[in-house]
Formats: C-alpha cells, sequence, structure tokens
C-alpha cells in the first residue's frame, strides 16, 4: 500500500518542478520576440513584484493569514533594501538574458551559481576557502566554459547578463545569510514577500524609466491581462510550492530535485522554441559542470551532517539512533520534524521570483529533543 505522506511529497516535488520550468519557459515565451513579442524584461518583473506585494499585503494586513515580523526602521534599512537591490538586479539581468540566448544555454550557465556564491561567501567571510570545494568550482567552470564553446548561437551580450544576474543573485543569498540571519529574523514566502517585493519594484522603477518607459511609447506594444496575470500567478504560486516542498523534504531532495528540473527543462525547451539547439558539446559540458555541481552538494551535505552530529551529546545521540530505529522509517510526518538544520538560503536550489527561502531557526536537534522532552 503506498504511504499517502510520502505519495504527498512527491505531488509536492512534481508541483514545484512544474511551476519552476513553466515560469523560466513562460517569461521567455512573453519577451521573444519571436512568440508574444514583449521585449520588456524590466516591465514584466515589476509585474510580478507588484502583484506578488499586492497578494501579500491582503494576506497579511486584510485576512491575517499570517503575522508580520518586528521590522525596524534599522533592519529594513541595513537589511530589507540592499538585499532587495541585489534581488531586483538578479531577476532584471536574468530575465533580460532571454532576448538574446536559449533557455538551454541560461540553464547550463546557471550552473555557475555554486561557484558565485562561494566566491562570495569567501570574500565576504561566510565561507573559507577550502581546496577540495576549490577544485569544485574549477570542474564546473570548466564544464561551463565547454558548454559555451558548444553552443551554436552563442551571444556575448546575453551570457554577460546572464552571468551578471548570477553574481547578483549570490549576493543576495550571502546578504540574506549575513544580515537577515545574524540579527535572528527569518521570513516566510508571504512575509518575504510583503516586506521585499514593494522595495525590488522601486528599485526596477529606476532603471524602467530611462530604459523601457521611452521604446515602450513609441512601440506599439499588446497588452493582453491574462497573460501577464497567469505569468504572475505561476511565478507566485512558485514561491509557496518551494515553501511546501522544504517543508516535506530536506536539502538532498531539493538539490535532486533541481538538477532533475534542469535536465528537464532543457529537453523541454528545445520542443517548445525549435530554434534552440543543443549540440554534442553542451550536453559534455554540462555533465562535466553537473559533475562538480554534485560533489559540491554532497560536501555540504555532509559538512551539515557533520555539525549536527558535533552539536549532539553522546547520551542523546544515542536516544537519537535508538528512536530512529524504532520508527524505522524516514518518511514525512505532519507530527515530526524531518527538517535538516543548518540549511541556509544558498543551500537550495535558486528559482525565478524567490525572494527569500525561508530556513528554520528551530534546528533539527532543537526540535528533537523539545519533543522529546513533551512525550
Amino acid at each position: 500500500m503506498i504511504n499517502k505522506s510520502l505519495l504527498l511529497t512527491y505531488l509536492y516535488l512534481l508541483i514545484y518542478i512544474t511551476l519552476s520550468s513553466g515560469v523560466i519557459l513562460y517569461n521567455k515565451w512573453v519577451l521573444s520576440p519571436k512568440y508574444f513579442n514583449f521585449p520588456f524584461p524590466i516591465t514584466l518583473t515589476m509585474i510580478h513584484m507588484g502583484f506578488s506585494g499586492a497578494v501579500a499585503f491582503f494576506l497579511i494586513r486584510v485576512f491575517k493569514v499570517v503575522s508580520p515580523v518586528k521590522m525596524t526602521f534599522n533592519i529594513y534599512a541595513t537589511c530589507v533594501i540592499p538585499i532587495s537591490a541585489f534581488f531586483a538586479s538578479s531577476l532584471w539581468f536574468g530575465n533580460t538574458a532571454y532576448l538574446h540566448i536559449s533557455v538551454a544555454f541560461i540553464q547550463m550557465l546557471k550552473a555557475l551559481m555554486p561557484v558565485a556564491t562561494f566566491l562570495v561567501a569567501v570574500l565576504c567571510g561566510t565561507d573559507k576557502l577550502r581546496w577540495d570545494v576549490f577544485l569544485n568550482m574549477v570542474l564546473v567552470s570548466v564544464g561551463v566554459v565547454v558548454s559555451s564553446y558548444g553552443e551554436i548561437h552563442f551571444n556575448v551580450i546575453g551570457t554577460v547578463y546572464q552571468v551578471t544576474g548570477i553574481f547578483a543573485e549570490a549576493l543576495r543569498l550571502v546578504l540574506t545569510q549575513v544580515l537577515l540571519q545574524k540579527k535572528g529574523l527569518t521570513l516566510n514566502p508571504i512575509t518575504s514577500l510583503y516586506y521585499i517585493a514593494p522595495c525590488s519594484f522601486i528599485f526596477l522603477f529606476v532603471p524602467w524609466y530611462f530604459l523601457e518607459k521611452p521604446g515602450m511609447e513609441i512601440s506599439q506594444i499588446q497588452f493582453n491581462f491574462w497573460i501577464f496575470f497567469s505569468n504572475a500567478v505561476c511565478a507566485l504560486l512558485l514561491n509557496f510550492s518551494i515553501f511546501l516542498v522544504i517543508g516535506r523534504t530536506g536539502a538532498v531532495t531539493m538539490r535532486v530535485a533541481g538538477v532533475l528540473k534542469d535536465w528537464i527543462l532543457i529537453a523541454l525547451s528545445t520542443v517548445v522554441f525549435p530554434e534552440s539547439m543543443i549540440t554534442g558539446l553542451n550536453i559534455i559540458g554540462y555533465a562535466i559542470a553537473l559533475c562538480g555541481v554534485v560533489l559540491y552538494n554532497y560536501l555540504k551535505v555532509k559538512d551539515v551532517r557533520a555539525t549536527q552530529l558535533a552539536s549532539e551529546s553522546i547520551p542523546e545521540r544515542i536516544a537519537k539512533d535508538w528512536k530512529l530505529e524504532k520508527k524505522s522509517s524516514d518518511v514525512y510526518r505532519p507530527d515530526s520534524s524531518n527538517v535538516v538544520e543548518g540549511i541556509s538560503t544558498s543551500d537550495f536550489a535558486v528559482d525565478e521570483e524567490a525572494p527569500l527561502i525561508p530556513s528554520s531557526r528551530l534546528s533539527h536537534i532543537g526540535r528533537t529533543q523539545q519533543s522529546s522532552r513533551n512525550a
């Protein structure tokens, strides 16, 4: 008999992969001159931010679904504003890349995300330079270079936009860890959109006014309400799907789902957009980069587990092992805390329109100890 909880977990993973792939393909279709022909990526991003911020406002202030966090002016000025600036930049540059390069090649370039995050974390002092991780980053970089060399429709402008967006996202992730988490402030998807989306909208308004507004006045653009509404809804639902998946799985499952999603998206993009061609050198290069990403993920999860074991006392570890043997199951249960601790925002796959991926302040060990005391 199929376990209902396990089946629900797989359903959430399927929803996450579908929405994540759908948002990327939908954005490409809307922006591409060959299809919907709305070549204004900043405008599209502003629509997403405005819609998400409005929904978050109604959920918090009107329907009282969740309560707003205690946000002071100092935290907003020193944390939310810089994070929003880099978030807006990453979305702006990432969406602009769709005008110049294919979805498949963009996904291959996104393999550089661990490299960018690692370099920024080392420069900011949140991570140490380790040779095993550094060699993995070299392997990823070599794979991306090989994949770029095999790209038929290689475009320098699009590549620069995408790589710049990746580094902006890496800065955002590190800033989230340094600024928000060190202040003990955690935001769920609704509260993060409530605070960050309006601020990102304002940041995007400045480049929009100078770069896209004049072009929109001259060209006769088509504005289909249902197209943009459904596109914004998909982007919003993606945030909630990430929250649901993280709530039922750990870092390993999210990483595997992210890799699976990338391969599915690369294959789907060649079907949806026939002009996107993949060469053998593309696949070889991406496979090399993927090996580096998988090794990097393995090292990160290994470090997390080592941290967990080091923070547990011997009696607690024996009691925990005995409980795990008694349960003899690793399936999520609503009344248990099957959460991997120590996972920061940079430990999960990064997706479009996801301003903050929540990380629990209450660790797996803390939850286990609490539940054992309450038992």
